[in-house]
Formats: C-alpha cells, structure tokens, sequence
C-alpha cells in the first residue's frame, strides 16, 4: 500500500507540472505572437495534450510498479504479468500519440524500430500503426497552409488538386496535384500548427522524461528526447528536405556512378515549395516491401535487397551523408526506366527514396571507424571489434553490447568464423536475439546509449529500419 500510495503521488505530481508547463507555455505564446487568434486556440490544446501525456506516462509507471510487485523475478507468473502489462501499455502509448499527433508520433515511430531496446508488445503494437494510421489534415486546414505558403488556394496554384491525400504521416500529408504546365506533382503540405506546438510539446516530454527517470531510474529515455530535440526542426522546414535530396543525388552522380542510375529521388518544384510545402515530380513505385507489386514488377527480391543495401553503404561509407529514415514507406521500386535487362532477361530495379528530411553528416573520423568496425564484424575479428567499439565510448564493459546490438547476435556468433555468421536468417531465432538484448539487457543498453556520439544513435536507428526491409525481403524470397 505504501508503493501503491506513493506512485499515485508521483503521478500527480506529474499531471500538476504538465498543467503548469501547459499554463506557463500557452501565456508565453500569447505574448509573443503576431496571431492572437491562432495562439489563443494553441493555449486551449496544448494544456489538454500535456495533460494527456502526464496521466499516460503516470499510468504506465504505475501498472509496472503495482502489477510487478511482490512476484518473483523468474517466476512463470511474473512473466505472464509482465507480458500483459507491456500489451496494456503499449496500447495506453499508442492512443496518446493518435491523440496528440505531431511529434508524439514521431517519438512513437521511433520507438517502434527499436527492437533491442523495447519489448516486442511495444513493437508489434507502434511499428505499423503508427507508419500507416497517422491523422490527416482537413481539407480545409490543407488549403489555409497553401493559401499562407503560395498566396492562393489550391485550385488557383494547381492546375487540378486532390483534396483527399494519398499518405499521411506525422509532420505531414501529401496531395497528388498537376500543374497549369500539366506536370504530375505530389504535394506535401505541413500539419498545420506544427511548429507552434512542437517546443511547447518537446518540453512537456522532457519534464515527464526526466521526472519518470527520477522516480523509476530504470525508466530511461532522456537519450531519446535529446534526438528529437535535434532532428525536429530540420525535418519541419522542407526546403531542408529539398536541398537535402539534392545532395543525395550529387553524392551519387559524383562519389558513386556506378550505382548512380540505380538511386532516384523526386525532382523539386522550387516556385511550388518552401519551409512549410514541398512540391515535388509525382513517382510511382512499388513499396519495398510490397509482395504482390514486386510481383507485378518482374523484380527479383534478392536484387532489391543487395541495391538496398549497397545504396546505404555507399551513404555511409563513401559519402558521409545518410538517410537516417529508411523504412518501407520511404522506399519504393521501379524497373530502371532505360529497360536495361540484367542476367536471364531479370528486369533490374530501380530504388526510389523518399522523405529526405532526416539526414546525418558523418565526419571522416567517424566514417572511417564506423567502417573499420563493421569490416572488424564481417571478418570476426574479436581484438578489431573491441578496438574500434571503444573509440565510439564502448569500453570494456560495453563493447560486447555494442557489437550485440550492431548485428543482433549473441558474442559468440559474432566472433565465429563461419562465413554467414551474420547472416539474417528470416526466422523466429531472429527475433528471439533482438528479444533477448531489449529484455536482458535495459539498464546497460541505456547506459551504452548515453555514452555513444549522438549521431551513432541514428546510425543505430538506420540499421534498424534496413534490417527490417532486409528481414521483409527475405520472407518473400522464401514465399517464392
């Protein structure tokens, strides 16, 4: 009773701090705005979102320390409790970010892709919903952004536009459209209000982040939140995304041409774009990991799989820049359009990227050690593996960790010699050693993570996301 007492305590204690953020923060944004209107609608939102977030991450705290408590650790029943209490509270997770949208989806997709750090009821329960199930825009919210951003509604920018989006997702949705000129055109446009809230938001999180880490010092995220402070800004202005796409391609052209023709990005309507709407060439393409169209194709999986994943490593490798959001949605296939047939008459794929607004600049330091230890991996080399972990800040009782969560596989597969030591199987026992890190191994993880230079996270989370297309990919070459 005492435990029970006390986080109910704590929980409004958080709930009475998120209110006084909410206050502080919407009178803050009164103050200051040159739209009294839309502030004051701010001010009436933003307290009830961080109200949310409060009593979600209170409740959550709560079942784990209340329904845990007195079970033994290894005990059959702890572990079926255990197992309903993370079904419960990932649902409570996923319904606060639908609510809330903007960045709380994005905190939700990117927990989502963490396999060796959350418990898989958490994965099974965000990945998909919240890649494929994010909140729309109205119609009319849609035409108030182009109106402020072109000067005009979308009938008169556009020469046609489709006021019903074709995908959606956290910071944005997107409208296909043509131009007076009759180009085809996919037309992003800005949840509207997005980079209003979005301090407001990421400061709430960071209060209830660090208050849960206080009181639950297992419960530790900060590393999380830090990232997303970060990566947020760039990803609201779309004239980032735009030059960013850009480069991509230049690296190709210049760094990379025997692959270049293989890589394609959208070209940029530059007078149809700016921070807040992106107009780009309308591309049609097959998801990566959609079955039935790659079907249609006449692509062979195993050669999306291998320009996948030689695309990435020329990114990271060669170029220094990465794209640092390559899950399936952001990456569709095409046949190449010069119809250049491969051996047998194969048709060869093209990969088209999308959402270029995540990107990481890799120094040559960096560059060069990232290298240098997956070269170490690939060839089992323990001393070389142990040695280039520690420069990353993996020392001797991480490095181990590191390589763990770099490949998924326990230490002693990643130092045999045999020559598919690495390799994805496809099978359960895949998903069993991701598992195994994300259940055996929190508290070091999270110390390893605040330990690792920032832009390794994304690294991390970039390997995640091609894990899992590769691990999509190889289930269809099994089923063909």
């Amino acid at each position: 009773m005492v435990v029970a007492r006390s986080v109910w305590v704590a929980k409004s204690k958080l709930a009475f701090a998120a209110l006084a953020l909410g206050a502080g923060a919407g009178a803050a944004t009164i103050a200051t705005s040159d739209d009294p209107a839309t502030s004051l609608k701010l001010c009436t939102t933003v307290p009830v979102r961080l109200f949310r977030l409060s009593v979600t991450a209170a409740t959550i705290a709560f079942d784990y320390e209340y329904s845990l408590l007195g079970l033994a650790e290894d005990s059959i029943e702890r572990t079926r409790v255990k197992h309903e209490v993370h079904t419960r509270s990932a649902r409570r997770l996923e319904e606060l970010c639908f609510k809330n949208g903007g960045i709380y989806i994005k905190l939700g997709q990117h927990i989502g892709q963490l396999e060796y750090l959350v418990p898989q009821e958490y994965i099974k329960t965000l990945r998909e919903s919240m890649l494929n199930r994010c909140p729309t825009s109205s119609y009319e919210q849609v035409c108030q952004v182009v109106k402020k951003e072109l000067g005009g509604p979308p009938e008169e920018i556009f020469e046609e536009f489709d006021p019903v989006p074709i995908a959606s997702a956290s910071l944005a949705q997107v409208h296909v459209a043509r131009t007076h000129q009759g180009q085809k055109v996919a037309v992003k446009v800005q949840h509207m209000h997005m980079t209003d809230t979005a301090a407001a938001d990421y400061a709430t999180v960071e209060l209830i982040v660090n208050t849960l880490h206080r009181l639950f010092p297992s419960f530790d995220y900060r590393w999380l939140v830090d990232e997303v402070h970060e990566s947020l800004p760039k990803e609201l202005d779309f004239l980032n995304e735009a030059n960013n796409s850009i480069k991509c391609m230049d690296n190709f052209r210049r760094l990379s041409p025997h692959i270049a023709e293989y890589v394609y990005a959208p070209a940029v309507y530059w007078n149809l774009s700016t921070s807040k709407l992106l107009t780009m060439e309308f591309v049609v393409g097959a998801q990566v990991n959609d079955l039935k169209s790659i079907k249609k194709l006449g692509v062979n999986p195993h050669d999306i799989a291998r320009l996948v994943s030689r695309t990435f490593a020329e990114m990271m490798f060669k170029h220094g820049f990465v794209h640092c959001d390559p899950h399936a949605a952001n990456l569709l296939i095409r046949t190449l359009p010069s119809r250049k047939s491969g051996v047998f008459g194969r048709r060869k794929p093209q990969l088209i990227l999308l959402d270029h607004g995540l990107y990481k600049q890799l120094d040559t330091s960096i560059r060069t050690n990232y290298a240098a230890l997956w070269k170490a991996l690939v060839l089992a080399d323990a001393k070389g593996i142990k040695e280039n972990c520690m420069k990353f800040g993996a020392g001797e009782d991480l490095y181990a960790l590191f390589a763990g969560i770099l490949t998924m596989r326990p230490w002693n597969r990643i130092i045999d010699p045999a020559v598919d030591h690495l390799a994805i199987q496809g099978n359960a026992s895949d998903h069993s050693g991701l598992q195994m890190y994300a259940s055996q191994y929190f508290p070091q993880i999270t110390e390893l993570l605040h330990k690792l230079p920032r832009v390794i996270l994304l690294m991390l989370k970039t390997n995640d996301c091609l894990r899992a297309v590769n691990n999509a990919l190889l289930s269809l070459l099994l089923n063909l």
